[in-house]
């Protein structure tokens, strides 16, 4: 199994380690060429106007959405959910493929981060996740076809799939609870 990390900014080098340490061959992704051959692709948390004028500039925007219309499971965490989003009330350069609204920064400035324990049932074994919210994007809205993973309390959804797409407004790279890459591989191998 060959699993791309977006290397242009970002949180690449934690996904990167969390694959390898279950045996999963991980590339850094920063050219074109070099989607080629992958099962799968991760695009990390990061700054999405900055993801997005990198892509721009090395001609990644179009082979990233060849690759999410190819079937091919394509995992956005933060920024990353951001890149994935058709609409964001903005424009900035995104692959734009998951049917979602997604609002940026959406719970405030660096200095407003937290940290919480979600219930996600998809995730196995089914125990708590601890995640990791830093100018956490939200999806304010999913059009058909998407299923709802995760929310906070007050329901807001912060973690969502469609086919072969996974986003995910907080950080599971930045903990030592590798469930949510499990599952993102399993999809990876269904395939």
């Amino acid at each position: 199994m060959k699993i791309g990390v977006l290397a242009l900014q970002g949180a690449f080098i934690e996904h990167i380690k969390i694959l390898r340490a279950r045996d999963v061959e991980a590339i850094e992704v920063r050219k074109p060429e070099q989607l080629r051959d992958l099962d799968g692709l991760i695009i990390p948390g990061g700054e999405s106007t900055t993801f997005g004028k990198l892509a721009v500039e090395y001609g990644l925007i179009e082979p990233m959405r060849a690759l999410c219309a190819a079937g091919k499971p394509v995992w956005g965490t933060c920024a990353g959910m951001i890149f994935l989003a058709k609409e964001i009330g903005r424009a900035q350069p995104l692959i734009g493929v998951m049917d979602v609204t997604v609002k940026r920064n959406a719970f405030g400035r660096q200095v407003d981060s937290f940290e919480i324990d979600l219930d996600i049932p998809a995730l196995e074994p089914r125990a708590p996740f601890h995640a990791i919210f830093i100018r956490a994007p939200l999806i304010a809205s999913v059009g058909k076809g998407v299923e709802v993973l995760a929310k906070l309390d007050d329901g807001t959804i912060v973690a969502a799939r469609q086919g072969n797409l996974l986003a995910t407004s907080f950080h599971p790279e930045l903990t030592n609870d590798a469930r949510f890459h499990k599952f993102f591989l399993k999809n990876v191998k269904s395939r």
